[in-house]
């Protein structure tokens, strides 16, 4: 790979520099990664639209607290962060070639704060019934929908200045907009558990920092994934022991995830030990089994539980993304069967504005006042119609593609 670029004026003083760019990784998008990012949000979409239906089977829906176990819908989360992982060595490889290793951590610092704002505005606007807001909290959060395309669009304009008015009309929208909340209690925002969006941030961050601090060791590099994986479930063990902070040790787990589709995509493409065929396969499958190995020791001490954040939950999770990844590695870049993954591609591409599109068609049917007719939520019909709805958003995300309407973080 290119070596960095230098600089044409001195520099300030800084901070000794990270280490150098890791080589070997493959520049291009991995077929086989879009597959499994499709996937699981084409599962994310089915099992949100299921949410609340009467007569589906328990495995489909979220089981409460106090159950010992993960349906599907509880391993749909981990997997986003599974794939938030795979994703960052290729990022912040590509990063640090262009800019430096700094920039590339300021970068990743700049995307989990948009990360972190999504999600602290979502849970909040979960947690108000709009009683003492000015403006009903459906129409809140649409706005709030809007201003953060208009910060967080990938505008196309020949003059950059016109995308920067616009940055800087959706950050004035956000402000006028946290300004007018009040919660049910008539308060102001609060952290909550950060909401979905908010806590891949804060594992994205701390994973990123992870990577940038030991990235172009080698094989050293999965060693140190390892360590750091460990580290999270330590803390999680050492917050339980002594009553420590749930948040964070909640954070902590979910960081262990990420950590661990970092190891998969280092393990598969990583110099020394990637692209070697059936036998990185097997490698693949080694770790699932070793990541299952984990938790099942660790089930003997904790529940397998996504609300609690466990780590036999996480650790179990990321063995089945794992294994999963390693069988899509061997079906679309062994034998090449690729055309299936033109059905999920559309959501691998463009995952925020998929994320984001059912939860602002609720929010725009509470604001009108419709609802869903009751047969679509029972029994058959309601997975019928969740499949038929999340197929329907992936159609729908292909189209804003053609037109790049799109969030870049």
């Amino acid at each position: 790979m290119p070596a960095q670029p230098t600089t044409l004026s001195p520099a300030p003083p800084s901070p000794a520099p990270l280490p150098a760019q890791r080589p070997g990784l493959p520049r291009q998008r991995i077929a086989s990664i879009d597959a499994l990012r499709g996937l699981t949000f084409f599962a994310m979409l089915f099992v949100n639209a299921l949410s609340g239906a009467e007569g589906v089977p328990a495995g489909l829906q979220h089981l409460p607290a106090s159950a010992d176990g993960m349906s599907l819908a509880d391993v749909v989360f981990p997997a986003f962060l599974y794939v938030v992982g795979m994703s960052i060595p290729f990022g912040l490889d590509r990063q640090a070639a262009k800019e430096g290793a700094w920039t590339a951590l300021r970068h990743a610092v700049l995307r989990a704060f948009g990360l972190i704002v999504l999600g602290l505005f979502m849970v909040n606007a979960e947690e108000s019934d709009g009683a003492s807001m000015a403006i009903p909290i459906d129409l809140w959060i649409l706005l709030f929908y809007g201003a953060a395309f208009l910060v967080w669009g990938a505008w196309r304009f020949a003059n950059p200045w016109h995308a920067r008015l616009l940055r800087g009309a959706g950050m004035a929208i956000i402000v006028v907009l946290a300004l007018l909340y009040r919660g049910q209690d008539g308060g102001w925002m609060n952290t909550s558990w950060w909401g979905i969006l908010g806590c891949i941030g804060w594992a994205y961050l701390v994973a990123s920092a992870v990577y940038l601090c030991c990235r172009g060791q080698g094989t050293r590099t999965l060693a140190a994934l390892a360590v750091a994986t460990a580290g999270c479930v330590l803390w999680f063990m050492a917050s339980r022991a002594c009553n420590g902070n749930g948040m964070i040790a909640m954070h902590a787990t979910h960081t262990s995830i990420v950590l661990c589709g970092m190891a998969c995509v280092l393990l598969f493409f990583g110099p020394g030990t990637g692209g070697q065929g059936l036998r990185t396969v097997a490698a693949g499958a080694a770790l699932a089994a070793l990541l299952a190995a984990c938790a099942w020791l660790l089930h003997h001490r904790y529940p397998v539980s996504k609300i609690g954040a466990t780590p036999p939950w996480a650790l179990y999770c990321a063995a089945l993304c794992t294994a999963l990844y390693a069988l899509l590695y061997w079906l679309v870049e062994l034998r090449g069967a690729v055309r299936w993954t033109a059905l999920v591609e559309p959501a691998a591409t463009n995952p925020l504005v998929t994320y984001l599109l059912p939860m602002i068609l609720v929010s725009l049917m509470h604001l009108l006042g419709l609802r869903w007719w009751a047969a679509l939520m029972q029994g058959a019909g309601a997975i019928a119609f969740s499949l038929l709805f999340a197929a329907a958003t992936l159609v729908v995300v292909a189209f804003l593609n053609r037109y790049h309407v799109r969030l870049k973080l």
